[in-house]
């Protein structure tokens, strides 16, 4: 396998505040619960595991002008990520609230100045890394109308360089106000197309995994469809379906999960490894991201 060039994320950059439930919540009463706040944002999470993983990267976003804005930026730099992130006057860095119990994880989010991501922004921040060969995309910020302009523009700069493009198709509800049909359209031909098993229902039917899988290799030439502690599955339009298992881990918190698999997938895929490979690497961060607490790696 080869290093694998730069990679560029585009997307979120949240202040989380994780709970971590100590049992059932109690609504309208009191639930004990183990708290932390710390970063958080699907495409910082996941620029950050790149980084982990000995790959240059640099993250694209935007952050209020405010002291969360510079700690959240801070830390990022701190863990290797190289930061292009626009800051917003006015406007709040993005918060999620998160309640963490067993396998599941509930958000209440502010996405402050994430909303305001620019599309001039985007664009000159990819112009300012000709070394990049790959654009991560985090689809929040093709979910809200606000940042929908800074997402579409992402995909059409990475086109015209020549890039590889992968999408996190981000979260099943907003999916559902937004419509598979637009969404797909705005996705047509990436490289890649990563959902988990609500998002591959919301887009593709209530199919078994490899045929929602088949369904969507449509739009996207590989999608993988990531189905927590049952595994995943990797369809594209030239290879046989491949199937991976979960690793077995005790679960703490399975925030960030998902950022991490995505990491995993996308810095083995992108150094030539096979399907099946890059599967395992992206279950075995899936597995270290849920055996600790908080969305980023350990230091």
């Amino acid at each position: 396998m080869t290093r694998p060039a730069r990679v560029v994320v585009v997307g979120d950059v949240i202040t989380d505040v994780v709970a971590v439930l100590s049992g059932p919540l109690a609504a309208g009463s009191d639930t004990g619960a183990a708290i932390s706040l710390g970063g958080g944002g699907q495409a910082a999470n996941t620029a950050a595991w790149i980084a982990a993983q000995r790959v240059d990267v640099t993250l694209v976003g935007a952050v209020g002008d405010d002291d969360a804005g510079r700690d959240r930026v801070a830390e990022l730099e701190r863990a290797g990520v190289d930061c292009a992130i626009e800051r917003i006057e006015g406007a709040p860095t993005g918060t999620v609230i998160v309640l963490a119990a067993d396998d599941e994880r509930t958000m209440v989010s502010q996405r402050g100045a994430n909303l305001r991501l620019s599309a001039a922004h985007v664009e000159q921040a990819l112009a300012a890394v000709p070394d990049a060969g790959h654009l991560h995309l985090s689809a929040y910020t093709l979910l809200d109308a606000e940042s929908r302009g800074a997402g579409l523009r992402a995909l059409a700069a990475a086109r015209e360089r020549g890039l590889t493009i992968s999408v996190d198709a981000a979260s099943a509800a907003p999916l559902r106000r937004v419509g598979a049909a637009a969404f797909l359209g705005w996705v047509r031909d990436i490289d890649l197309l990563l959902v988990n098993a609500d998002e591959a229902t919301v887009l593709a039917g209530g199919l078994d995994p490899a045929a929602q899988g088949r369904a969507l290799s449509a739009t996207a030439r590989r999608v993988v469809v990531k189905r927590g502690a049952a595994g995943a599955v990797w369809v594209d339009r030239t290879t046989p379906v491949c199937v991976a298992p979960a690793s077995r881990v005790a679960v703490v918190d399975v925030t960030g999960a998902g950022d991490a698999f995505a990491a995993g997938l996308l810095t083995a895929w992108l150094a030539g490894a096979t399907p099946t490979a890059a599967l395992s690497r992206a279950t075995d961060l899936g597995a270290l991201a849920v055996s600790t607490a908080g969305a980023r790696p350990q230091a």
